[in-house]
């Protein structure tokens, strides 16, 4: 009987290899469809169960009526409506970084001022019209966004980005900062990968609208980082 049985243990091992070459296989072929891109349409979970939010509105300046936008904000150093520091600097191609502790975020939005007394409070008008006051400052949302992803640092080093932008269309339009960065992950458990992700914060009320992934995420472990 022991000839039988050993046949029966090479036929098991045969079936796992070739399932593990297949794998292999297949991952090889996504990796050559979605290498160095991040498909925020396709892999997105959108934290409040509709979907990915469309991103709209990333050129150089806010649609609807810049009229609206009085004092528009210059390169200076202001202080926010809670006391912290923030440094705002006009870049090229009508971009502008915001800066607050140790956290930078570029917008090609039109952000305007308004002054009380030493404190200074951002505004923006989305392309529907509404006026919104940026609320949330780059350090909290950065902050948010990785908690959420189970990241401890965002820094350009790293890859790390944040982008204050308009996201959503007509009334589900919002104003949000999105943050894009690269962590560590496995695939299958065995193979080391850099994998892209995001996550979007609302720059109102500080919630997280969405985050996204590459589509193998699912074939992937993400170990917390140290």
């Amino acid at each position: 009987m022991e000839p039988v049985v050993n046949n029966e243990r090479r036929y098991k091992m045969k079936k796992i290899f070739n399932l593990v070459i297949a794998s292999f296989l297949v991952l090889s072929m996504g990796f050559v469809l979605a290498q160095g891109s991040l498909d925020g349409s396709g892999s997105a979970d959108n934290q409040n169960g509709s979907g990915p939010q469309d991103v709209v509105n990333t050129g150089t300046g806010n649609q609807g009526d810049a009229s609206e936008l009085q004092n528009q904000v210059r390169s200076g150093n202001y202080e926010t409506s809670d006391g912290r520091q923030m440094q705002i600097q006009e870049m090229s191609n009508n971009q502008m970084e915001l800066t607050v502790g140790n956290s930078k975020a570029m917008t090609g939005l039109q952000i305007s001022s308004e002054t009380s007394g030493n404190k200074t409070t951002l505004r923006t008008q989305l392309s529907n019209g509404r006026n919104v006051e940026i609320k949330v400052m780059p350090d909290a949302a950065s902050e948010k966004a990785l908690e959420r992803l189970r990241l401890k640092t965002c820094t350009e080093e790293k890859g790390c980005s944040i982008e204050l932008k308009e996201v959503g269309k007509g009334d589900s339009a919002k104003l949000a900062y999105e943050v894009k960065t690269k962590r560590t992950s496995r695939i299958l458990g065995m193979f080391k990968k850099n994998m892209n992700v995001e996550a979007q914060v609302n720059a109102e009320n500080g919630e997280v609208i969405r985050t996204g992934k590459p589509w193998w995420a699912f074939l992937a472990s993400e170990p917390a980082e140290e």
